[in-house]
């Protein structure tokens, strides 16, 4: 007969050590939101952007989305494959990257800019620096800025202006086609630096109403057009707390405090509300600026990040020969996460540790 165990006899449990895990950004507080969940969040938000854009600009956004999103998919297995990683295709950031690449470029672009500016956001900006999570610039913004240098004359001002042949002129287009008045129009940030400039206006440049402007009938990037589309995508982005509010909130703040001061101090061609509404700003401050990878990650930083992109949006916009400037404000605010973060580290409860003496 054996006798009982006594707890004396039985060895001591080893202690509960928490278990930790430290992983490269993004990083976030709620376990159950996974990357691929984020993502879903981003494409599902991208939607009203996508369906003005097919009423405005017609099948081409159809066209333009499925090469950049194929494109980078394609991209990133090869990639990772060659880097004898395992390919990571269904977290989803791969085809946010693409669609969103592709409404940021305009709508007559040929197909082989898509595919080559799809291969380099997802070769040089993404897996070049180790994956999702280690990348320091936004992939979509470094595949569009090399297709912008590379092929300037199809990704540039005159890019998005569809040149018909003349048995198809605007003038004998049908009542009503969105498609043929307005991609044969120039951008309305392009007619402003050209009013800006003292030049002649051509007969397809005139300035959009405001109402044009909310609404996305107007000619631009693909996703840039309708500021309407882009503020109802951003703010269920903002709610789901996949985006961070704050970097919006600077970059808008930004952009209506300069704004305000060149309309009080001279009589610019595009005030306040033009400026929010034109171009790509609300399109980037929601879709683009708010990428979790390559923004900062504490409150205060993110603001500052917002601020210094909108910042930057105005001096290119008032101050180069360039029309639009979110590309490069986002690609240089990008540079400068690790700066931010740094000095906006917050500080400990009880204050910081003493220095030992």
């Amino acid at each position: 007969m054996t006798e009982p165990t006594t707890q004396s006899d039985s060895p001591q449990a080893a202690p509960a050590v928490p278990e930790i895990h430290v992983a490269p950004s993004p990083h976030v507080h709620d376990t159950s939101r996974t990357t691929r969940s984020m993502m879903i969040d981003v494409l599902i938000a991208l939607l009203p952007v996508v369906g003005v854009a097919v009423y405005v600009f017609g099948l081409c956004v159809v066209r333009q989305i499925a090469l950049c999103v194929g494109g980078c998919l394609v991209a990133e297995l090869l990639f990772t494959i060659l880097r004898g990683r395992r390919p990571t295709l269904g977290d989803g950031s791969a085809a946010v990257t693409g669609v969103i690449l592709a409404l940021s470029l305009p709508g007559p672009a040929p197909w082989y800019v898509g595919v080559i500016a799809s291969f380099v956001a997802m070769g040089i900006g993404k897996v070049f620096f180790g994956g999702l999570g280690q990348n320091i610039f936004n992939p979509a913004m470094v595949g569009r800025a090399f297709v912008m240098l590379a092929f300037a004359g199809m990704v540039g001002a005159s890019g998005y202006v569809l040149r018909p042949p003349a048995s198809s002129a605007p003038a004998t287009a049908p009542a009503g086609d969105v498609r043929a008045d307005v991609m044969t129009q120039a951008t309305p940030m392009s007619v402003a630096k050209k009013l800006a400039r003292g030049e002649t206006l051509g007969a397809n440049e005139k300035m959009p109403s405001r109402m044009d402007l909310l609404l996305g009938t107007v000619n631009g990037s693909l996703g840039e057009t309708s500021a309407l589309a882009c503020l109802i995508g951003g703010l269920y982005l903002c709610l789901r707390r996949t985006a961070s509010w704050q970097i919006p909130a600077g970059v808008l703040l930004a952009v209506v405090v300069i704004a305000g001061i060149a309309e009080l101090v001279s009589q610019p061609q595009l005030d306040v509300v033009d400026h929010l509404l034109g171009g790509a700003i609300l399109f980037g401050a929601f879709f683009i600026a708010t990428d979790l990878v390559t923004s900062p990650i504490t409150p205060k930083g993110k603001f500052l990040f917002g601020l210094g992109i909108g910042a930057l949006v105005m001096l290119l916009r008032t101050l180069s020969n360039y029309p639009e400037g979110v590309m490069f404000a986002v690609l240089v605010m990008n540079a400068l996460v690790p700066l931010i973060n740094r000095w906006t580290i917050p500080k400990p409860v009880g204050g910081p540790m003493p220095s030992k003496t």
